[in-house]
Parts: structure tokens; C-alpha cells; sequence
């Protein structure tokens, strides 16, 4: 608005220094064309009312008004305004439309990346999601859990590739943690089960990494690693490790190679106040400019200082801090599990 504004006030001054046989009147009507490209078309209507304004103050000025070029100049001014509004019309339908589209969108991207409430039996929960692919909301990283009577299980993914078809096999392996994961199976069925469900659908070459937890039994962690990158264990005393496993062939993988190693299952333990930090290469694999990798290690102290939802905001911030312009060049997906301290826990048993 400013600038249409100024427009005005800056033809105006002219014609009033100007000579008079220097008439700048048809300039006002660029005033509407540039209210046109931001503003409604009513906000663009009163500009050029206010430019045919200026012109016919002009033209009672310099007494132009008994020649034929000053009503060439009226009608110049107004066929533009009116083209002008015109176009904020239909600028104005594009972007209701281009809105709604988006939302819609973005509406069917969160339903494929599920929500885990900030409280699965004895665990705190927190997550956060980035997608590196420009106005997407998820990508082809994944994450999931299932909670049944029999069971607690955790999913991390990352699918190889990257836009809608990423996004697609994203929510088939979700799909398939689902199906399997309820089941009372070992956590190893778990992941052949979905290597085979998933092999009918990822075209040749293609593969999905995951990491799956189970924490059904309190303070142990079993897992299961399918080519993803080790979780990383943060005591309450803010020493750290990461928890690594046998790796099997990712998802996908394992019908290209007959001989490859089946998924095997390794067993931890954790204490109460230890928390659990679950992710995919989007964050082990951000590097600087000088092609540094973030040291997860000397970061880990963090994810002890505060709570979940906070320690998950800082360790953002670094990323993005940490990868030049703060562009990520991968989707991240993080998952932080706290196992309940006995005063928490007596705390929710008491409510």
C-alpha cells in the first residue's frame, strides 16, 4: 500500500514542478496496477478512484480540460484502474484457492505421520518432525508406536528417496508396523514381517531403514535395527552412549541377497530419569559448512536439561545452526522417550 501511495504523491509533485507543456497525469494509473499485485480488489478500486481523482484536479489546474488529449489521458487512467481491479479479483480467487489446496494438503501429510501422546504407560514422549522438501510438512522419515495390552513398541524410519513417492512408502511402512507390531511376536518377526509386506512395493533397489523398540518390560530395551543409525542413550547423570546392535538389511534389500543377515534383537537397560533419543540420519548426518558431522555425543548432556519439549526445541536449533543458512539438505525425524522417574510414576498412579 505504501508504495502505490507514494506513486501518487510523487506524480502528483511532478505535475504541479513540471513546465506546462509537460504532463505526467497518465503515470497516475500505475498507482491501482501496483495496488493490484498485494491488495483486495475494494483497496484497489479506491486507488484508482483516488488516481482519476488527481488527474481531473490536474487537468482543472492546468486549464487542460478544453483539449482532446486530457480526455485521452481520463480514459487511459480509468481502462487501467479497471483492468487493475480486475486482476486483484482474480489474484485474490488463485490465492483463496492455492490456500485451500495447501491446507488440504498439509491435512493429508499429518495424517500419514501419526501423533504419539506425551504419555504411553510409564514413558514421556516427545517428537518433533523437519522436512527439507520446500512447503512439504513430511517427507519420506517416519516415525510410529503401538501400545497394546501385550505390547509397547517404537518405530523410527527413514525411506530411501525423497518427494511423493518417499511420502508413499512412508506411510507403508507405517502401515506394516501396525499390522505387526500388535502382534504377540517377537520384535524380530516384527521386522520380517515388514520386510516382506514392504518387498511387494519398493521397486528394485529401494529400501526403508527402521529402528524398532520395544520397552514392554520396565527398564529394558530391546531393539531391532534394519540398517537404520543407533539410538542414543542419555543417563540421568548426562553420561551417554549409543545402543548398538546387530544390523540387518534394511527393508526391501533382503530378497537381492539371500545370504543376507536376519534381524536380530539386542537387550538393554535403563533407569528411571534416563531418556531415550531415537532418530534419523537427517540429524546424525547434518554437517557444516566444512562438512562436519553434529557431534551427538558432546550434545547429549542437553537432552537431560529441561523436559522433553524443550530439550527437542534446543536440539532443533542446533541442527538448523549447525547446516549452512540453516537449510536442511534431509527430512529429520527425533523421538525422545523418558522412562518415568518412581516420583513421577507415583505421582500419575495417584491422579
Amino acid at each position: 500500500m505504501a508504495s502505490a501511495v507514494l506513486w501518487l504523491a510523487l506524480v502528483a509533485v511532478a505535475d504541479v514542478v513540471l513546465p506546462p507543456h509537460v504532463v505526467p497525469d497518465p503515470l497516475f494509473a500505475l498507482s491501482p496496477l501496483i495496488a493490484c499485485s498485494v491488495l483486495s480488489p475494494r483497496t484497489t478500486a479506491a486507488f484508482g478512484a483516488a488516481a482519476v481523482a488527481l488527474l481531473v484536479a490536474s487537468g482543472i489546474g492546468n486549464s487542460t480540460w478544453s483539449t482532446a488529449q486530457q480526455w485521452i489521458r481520463l480514459l487511459d487512467v480509468v481502462v487501467v484502474s479497471l483492468a487493475a481491479v480486475w486482476i486483484a479479483a482474480i489474484r485474490v480467487r488463485r490465492e483463496q484457492h492455492t490456500q485451500r489446496i495447501v491446507a488440504i494438503a498439509e491435512t493429508a501429510q499429518r495424517v500419514i505421520l501419526p501423533t504419539i501422546p506425551t504419555r504411553v504407560d510409564t514413558l514421556a514422549t516427545a517428537t518433533r518432525y523437519l522436512s527439507a522438501a520446500q512447503d512439504a510438512v513430511v517427507g519420506g522419515d517416519l516415525y510410529d508406536y503401538s501400545f497394546t495390552p501385550m505390547h509397547t513398541r517404537f518405530i523410527v524410519g527413514d525411506v530411501r528417496g525423497s518427494g511423493l513417492p518417499a511420502v508413499e512408502q512412508a506411510a507403508r511402512t507405517i502401515r506394516a508396523f501396525r499390522q505387526s507390531a500388535a502382534l504377540n511376536q517377537p520384535l524380530t518377526e516384527v521386522a520380517k514381517d515388514m520386510d516382506a509386506y514392504m518387498s511387494q512395493f519398493l521397486p528394485e533397489g529401494e529400501f526403508v531403514t527402521v529402528l524398532l523398540i520395544d520397552l514392554t518390560t520396565p527398564g529394558t530395551i530391546t531393539l531391532v535395527s534394519c540398517g537404520h543409525p543407533p539410538p542414543l542413550l542419555v543417563r540421568r547423570d548426562r553420561s551417554a552412549t549409543f545402543l548398538e546392535s546387530q544390523p540387518s538389511m534394511p527393508l526391501g534389500l533382503s530378497r537381492l541377497f539371500a545370504d543376507s543377515p536376519r534381524p536380530q534383537s539386542s537387550t538393554f537397560t535403563w533407569q528411571p530419569g534416563d531418556r531415550l533419543l531415537l532418530y534419523t540420519d537427517g540429524l546424525s548426518e547434518a554437517r557444516d559448512a566444512t562438512r562436519s558431522f553434529l557431534p551427538l555425543l558432546d550434545l547429549a548432556p542437553q537432552l537431560q536439561a529441561g523436559d522433553l519439549e524443550t530439550v527437542l526445541d534446543d536440539l532443533l536449533l542446533q541442527v538448523r545452526s549447525h547446516v549452512p543458512h540453516g537449510a536442511m539438505r534431509d527430512d529429520l525425524a527425533v523421538v525422545l522417550l523418558e522412562r518415568a522417574s518412581i516420583a513421577k510414576q507415583a505421582a500419575e498412579s495417584s491422579r
